[in-house]
């Protein structure tokens, strides 16, 4: 527990090798690893989360792949190779056999580019957007399995919501059926760079993150004083002339919230209505995460995103801006200028400021009686109070 490269790593045989003095972590060991020229390998993918409420979810486009540096054997006589079943850099540089690999174009040596590897199986026959997809699905997962945790903490510890993203360092495992496995995932993955290849690929990686993440820098007035003032002169959608903190919602937002997540089983006809009358703050989301996405460089975004839907299941507490999101990628994946200048119109009329205009207030349109009568299941206007 709360280790890293490789430390305290041992695999074992029989329950009478399992330490009893101190706390543990066990894992099934993979036994039938896909195997490159004979090695064991990993991948480590760089996954950004910017936001956890809503939930944005981001993937690196290039990674590493690291190599065992003893071919593999399944013998039970190998069990204290680290070398041969441990990938971790830290412990495979340490062999005499290790070979150092400086180009992120080749395929040679213990430590590849990830896209490197793509082109290598790609070149077999292999598809390899299958496999990226499939890596995408156990990493949205994984992050919705921690996302009640963090964000219980993040209501009772955090004052704004820019304060909680994470850059994780998923290492993933190929069997020979080329599935990818999840082996852990790093909360703080190593950013040193001991060759061009690291350098190549993480330099680009930290700048992109630096970007994406999109750091506010408070005036000089509002440090010293801590009081309210304008924020920095950066350029997007809404202006930036408001330092955001927990967003403090009138009646009207509170009362649409509620009534969408009050639907257990709502369709996407229903869902896709959450769009129709957009409050303050649901503009002002929305024209972050515009604004967050023009960041992104070599970052993808994978949630939301056209297909998020089906993850809205996982998820242990329903959220409102996750319906939100998800409702608005899938009505403009495909035109984002569309949608900017929808935003950009709607910012430049200040409704992300408040607004008092019927059009964005919504419990003063008629959409709720009108959905509340053609579904008899669904809340009513006076009940959703």
């Amino acid at each position: 527990p709360a280790s890293a490269r490789g430390i305290g790593i041992q695999v074992i045989h029989k329950w009478s090798q399992l330490p009893r003095k101190r706390p543990l972590l066990v894992q099934k060991y993979l036994h039938k690893p896909y195997l490159i020229g004979g090695n064991k390998f990993d991948l480590r993918i760089y996954v950004y989360v910017t936001s956890y409420d809503p939930l944005r979810i981001y993937m690196f486009s290039d990674g590493l792949v690291r190599f065992a540096s003893c071919k593999y054997s399944s013998s039970m006589k190998t069990l204290n190779n680290k070398f041969m079943h441990l990938t971790n850099y830290s412990v495979n540089k340490k062999n005499s056999e290790y070979q150092t690999n400086s180009d992120d174009k080749a395929c040679q040596g213990h430590k590849w580019a990830l896209k490197a590897l793509w082109h290598y199986l790609g070149s077999k026959g292999i598809n390899t957007s299958l496999i990226w997809e499939k890596i995408k699905d156990i990493v949205i997962k994984t992050i919705i399995a921690s996302e009640p945790y963090v964000n219980n903490l993040l209501k009772m510890h955090v004052k704004t919501p820019y304060s909680c993203h994470e850059l994780f360092g998923f290492d993933i495992m190929l069997d020979e059926n080329l599935k990818p496995w999840i082996l852990e995932v790093n909360i703080s993955p190593s950013l040193h760079s001991n060759s061009a290849l690291d350098v190549s690929i993480k330099g680009q990686m930290i700048r992109d993150l630096l970007n994406l993440a999109g750091f506010r820098i408070p005036p000089k007035v509002e440090v010293v004083s801590s009081s309210s003032s304008t924020s920095s002169s950066t350029s997007n959608l809404y202006g930036g002339n408001k330092e955001r903190t927990k967003p403090e919602l009138s009646a009207d937002e509170k009362v649409k919230r509620a009534f969408y997540l009050a639907q257990r089983y709502a369709d996407q006809d229903f869902l896709s209505s959450v769009l129709d009358i957009l409050t303050p703050e649901d503009v002002r989301v929305l024209a972050e995460s515009e604004d967050e996405l023009n960041r992104q460089g070599e970052f993808q975004r994978v949630f939301p995103s056209q297909s998020s839907s089906r993850y809205l299941r996982f998820f242990e507490c329903p959220r409102y801006l996750n319906i939100l999101l998800d409702q608005w990628d899938q009505k403009y994946w495909n035109d984002r200028t569309k949608c900017i200048s929808y935003l950009t119109a709607l910012c430049q009329k200040g409704i992300h400021l408040g607004t008092s205009d019927p059009a964005h207030t919504w419990s003063k349109c008629s959409y709720m009686s009108r959905t509340a009568a053609q579904r008899p299941g669904v809340l009513s206007p006076s009940r959703s109070r």
